[in-house]
């Protein structure tokens, strides 16, 4: 399973005209019906995991602003457009509708049939993929829409956003189950956004990085905040760039740490990252 793509938006508010998200809906029953005959539910997939082909049906659907909506709208349309379809169905939403995703996903696995591990497999990845794009990857964007669509087989992608109130823009993650099978190192397959500092920790460079965390994590969790406290005590040594009329560039490190939480991260014993 893996990431497979990512899109940037400009964050507006507002909500879509009614008369246009109805159109919306029907026409995107309409399409789906259509695709679906013509092919089966693994391509529709990798099709919606496709940030540019989802940016078009958007825009076929009615929605041809370039807008964070372009996301929230269309995944509403398309889940009540899907709400009984056979072969596919929708489950999430934006903010709040977010918090119903895995009693959603419940229900829609007991609708298509599938077994009790297949349910907890949809059910994990959906607060994994989540987790990943929050927290792995640190771009300043905090999710607050979260889809995930699922066949009758089991298959599924997810469509999620964060938005970066500071910059008012909005990222789109994709997933696609197909794709890749490692969660964590390079999931995606394409990335479509504004390149800014990140601290990827998904990146395969970030590799030994990673061993470090849950070596960190592993050890007592006093030693490692003896050594912070040594880090980030005040230097004696000065430099002549005051006296040359330059101010030395100063690397500004949080000085606030959940202690508590890494001790209880330290007590588990992770064994991965």
């Amino acid at each position: 399973m893996g990431r497979a793509g990512v899109a940037s938006l400009p964050l507006h508010g507002g909500k879509a005209p009614r008369w246009l998200f109805d159109r919306m809906v029907k026409l995107a029953r309409a399409i789906f019906d259509v695709m679906l005959m013509e092919n089966d539910t693994a391509y529709v997939l990798q099709l919606l995991a496709d940030p540019f082909w989802f940016q078009a049906l958007s825009c076929v659907l009615g929605f041809d602003w370039h807008s964070s909506g372009t996301t929230t709208v269309t995944c509403g349309a398309l889940k009540e457009a899907l709400a009984d379809h056979d072969a596919i169905r929708v489950a999430g939403g934006k903010g709040s509708r977010s918090h119903g995703t895995l009693d959603e996903l419940a229900v829609i696995g007991d609708t298509f049939a599938l077994d009790e591990r297949r349910i907890d497999m949809l059910r994990y990845t959906s607060r994994m993929t989540a987790k990943v794009d929050n927290a792995a990857v640190q771009d300043g964007y905090q999710l607050y829409h979260h889809c995930m669509l699922v066949t009758r087989q089991g298959d599924w992608a997810v469509i999620q956003q964060g938005m970066h109130a500071g910059q008012r823009y909005a990222r789109r993650y994709h997933w696609l189950s197909d794709t890749a099978q490692d969660m964590v190192e390079e999931p995606h397959t394409a990335v479509l956004g504004e390149r800014r500092r990140t601290m990827n920790m998904t990146a395969r460079a970030s590799h030994e990085a990673r061993e470090t965390s849950v070596d960190l994590l592993n050890d007592d969790p006093r030693h490692l905040r003896r050594d912070w406290k040594l880090l980030t005590l005040p230097s004696q040594q000065t430099t002549l760039d005051g006296r040359r009329g330059r101010q030395p560039k100063n690397l500004h490190m949080p000085r606030q740490f959940n202690w508590s939480l890494l001790k209880e991260a330290y007590e588990l014993q992770p064994a991965s990252y």
